[in-house]
């Protein structure tokens, strides 16, 4: 991956301390350019009000001198530090030394721990999404849920950071959440073991002979190059592919660029993604470069409500391109991009900088990408009845055969259905997206890729 030096670094959720000196382009070539700030960084800044100050000063005292247990001046400054960033917004923070650990841990996608993004909202753990194969999507936990104690401590928002970190630890410990499942009423205690989470982002197979699926299940450091390598092994190995369905379903997001990388390896050109803040270095817009992956074939993009952020950006770039239909549920709707600004080599501001906008100009801030093709979140049970003893004219006694005698010592009867039933009872979503890229292919009359998938340059 190469990179052009900025002042600044362009996240989403995550990036090590390294990265929040530079912004890198992509490893497919899809390059930022800055456009003009909308505030002169040289404003006259508001003047700070002595009676907020001596305000400050005020409560910091009565706390160091009336607080039931002592505090000292480190812990009341952190706190104080702590307190202003997350009364911004639920994104921005400050980052110690472990701080700094837990970003670089998560774009690399190894740590020990659960396996879940989590958010902070008024004083309380929400779940964005679990990671796959990770004890907390083994254990059911689904995005929207809510983590009302850790261990039997309830989470409240004076222990808010204290119980963040509790999530993670040394794989085969083990913790008890109490979770409340997004429209229940009931908390229930899931007792899990930590492991050492080692998040491969990308996986691909066929669906069916023909119809490839990728998963991504958040966009990490290696996730475009990654991508590039496995779908390009599969193109040799299964030829050219009729279609593909990209699931970005409970993907919580993960790095600006590697969101750019995997939209340019769909794209030949285009805008993928613009972002706008007050400083100059926050000003960017990135443009898509030749060499689709799949040369041209349909694409369908799974979304539901724990879709956010990067994952976010790749469905609008393929939507506003006219590249993808999204079909699913609306997604997470986090539209802000933040920046990692080193304090010294310990310390850092994490900092929403800048909004991000679609190819269309839209701002997804709060409100999601609602998709083309809309699904309630449902599941599918096979219907419990008899089968029938005639189905079509081949179950008539004497009835006429074929004259040109193709079906004889063929199952008629195997016409697709049964496996379609069989994945729809195990995903009602991804059958019903399968069935939509199927309708896009017949319209698709001509594709073909090269024996080797193409890469940008």
């Amino acid at each position: 991956m190469r990179f052009s030096t900025l002042s600044l670094a362009v996240l989403l959720l995550a990036a090590p301390l390294a990265q929040a000196q530079t912004a890198p382009t992509t490893s497919q070539g899809a390059k930022p350019t800055t456009g003009a700030s909308p505030a002169s960084a040289s404003s006259v800044p508001d003047q700070v009000d002595l009676d907020d100050v001596r305000n400050f000063s005020r409560v910091y005292e009565i706390v160091r001198q009336a607080y039931v247990e002592p505090v000292d001046n480190k812990t009341l400054m952190k706190a104080a530090i702590s307190g202003m960033l997350s009364g911004l917004d639920p994104h921005s923070e400050y980052l110690d030394k472990d701080g700094l650990a837990e970003l670089s841990e998560d774009t690399t996608g190894q740590y020990g721990g659960l396996g879940i993004e989590v958010l902070q909202v008024d004083g309380t753990l929400r779940i964005i999404a679990p990671i796959d194969d990770t004890p907390a999507s083994r254990a059911g936990i689904k995005p929207g849920d809510t983590i009302v104690k850790i261990d039997g401590k309830t989470v409240e928002p004076e222990n808010i950071d204290d119980m963040f970190k509790a999530l993670r630890g040394d794989p085969g410990s083990k913790v008890t959440l109490t979770i409340l499942h997004e429209k229940s009423d009931k908390p229930i205690d899931m007792p899990l073991v930590r492991e050492k989470i080692s998040v491969t982002s990308v996986k691909t197979r066929e669906i069916e002979p023909g119809y490839a699926y990728i998963r991504i299940s958040q966009f990490q450091d290696d996730t475009a190059p990654d991508l590039e390598k496995k779908l390009g092994e599969l193109i040799r190995k299964n030829g050219p592919q009729k279609g593909a369905i990209l699931d970005l379903r409970s993907n919580p997001g993960g790095l600006l660029t590697a969101a750019v990388g995997v939209s340019d390896d769909f794209l030949n050109s285009g805008t993928i993604v613009t972002t706008r803040g007050r400083l100059q270095d926050s000003n960017l817009s990135f443009e898509a470069h030749a060499g689709d992956l799949l040369n041209g074939a349909p694409m369908v993009v799974l979304v539901d409500n724990g879709t956010a952020s990067a994952a976010e950006i790749v469905s609008g770039a393929l939507k506003d391109n006219h590249r993808a239909l999204i079909v699913g549920r609306r997604t997470f709707g986090k539209g802000v991009v933040q920046t990692v600004l080193p304090l010294d080599n310990e310390h850092a501001v994490k900092i929403t900088t800048a909004r991000y906008y679609t190819p269309n100009g839209t701002s997804i801030q709060a409100e999601g990408i609602k998709p083309d093709i809309a699904l309630a979140d449902l599941a599918v049970n096979k219907a419990d009845s008899a089968p029938s003893l005639v189905s079509s004219e081949a179950d008539l006694p004497n009835h006429l055969a074929n004259e040109d005698g193709t079906s004889k010592g063929k199952d008629i009867d195997n016409d697709g259905s049964a496996e379609n039933a069989k994945l729809a009872t195990q995903d009602y979503a991804l059958s019903q997206a399968l069935n939509v890229l199927k309708g896009l292919a017949l319209n698709h009359s001509t594709y073909a890729v090269p024996a080797a998938a193409p890469t940008k340059h």
